[in-house]
């Protein structure tokens, strides 16, 4: 192996232990498969310097999230799948967001943790809440959203159940861009002190 080819293998081994995360979490969050993260790693397929920067940014973002104590995409994601209820669920989504907002306010590249393509939360309507709600963030703050929260509306309207609004209430109290993503939440429920 050539010595470009060597630095480049050591730089993605660094950046996926920097990340925290397994081979096949960190290929996850940086768009790729295990396999093809694993054949980049060994030197058997040149990686372009987009994704070998984007690994590193990425990875570093995320050890300095971890080092803040702040949530990341991956973490928020984790969380609403382990939550013991469907309360708990959406504190977790909506801590997430918050933290997304705290990171982005700091402007020191620490916003890219939440550019890592978290798993799946196991719900649909949850997954798609989650992409909807980070592009919404990165918009707000100036940036680019990033690629994983490109993604369609559900297929059919999730109106999660409210404790005391009526379904046509809940319809009418939808922001536009849930409702454009046929997810239905007053925008009151969104709010976090």
């Amino acid at each position: 192996m050539d010595k470009d080819s060597q630095a480049v293998t050591e730089l993605l081994n660094r950046a996926l232990a920097e990340s925290g995360l397994s081979q096949a979490a960190f290929a996850t969050a940086l768009g790729t498969s295990a396999s093809r993260f694993s054949t980049y790693r060994s030197g058997r397929t040149k990686p372009t310097a987009q994704f070998f920067l984007r690994a590193g940014r990425i990875a570093r973002a995320l050890q300095a999230a971890h080092e803040y104590r702040i949530m990341t995409s991956i973490d928020t994601a984790t969380a609403i799948r382990e939550a013991r209820d469907e309360d708990w669920a959406w504190r977790m989504l909506l801590q997430g967001r918050d933290h997304l907002r705290l990171l982005l306010g700091r402007r020191d590249g620490s916003e890219a943790a939440w550019e890592a393509a978290p798993t799946t939360t196991g719900r649909a309507g949850f997954d798609t809440l989650l992409a909807v709600l980070t592009a919404r963030e990165f918009q707000a703050a100036g940036e680019d959203s990033p690629q994983w929260t490109k993604v369609e509306g559900l297929a059919d309207p999730w109106v999660p159940a409210h404790p005391f609004l009526e379904y046509d209430e809940i319809i009418e109290q939808t922001p536009d861009y849930l409702a454009d993503a046929n997810i239905f939440v007053p925008a009151r429920d969104l709010v976090t002190a």
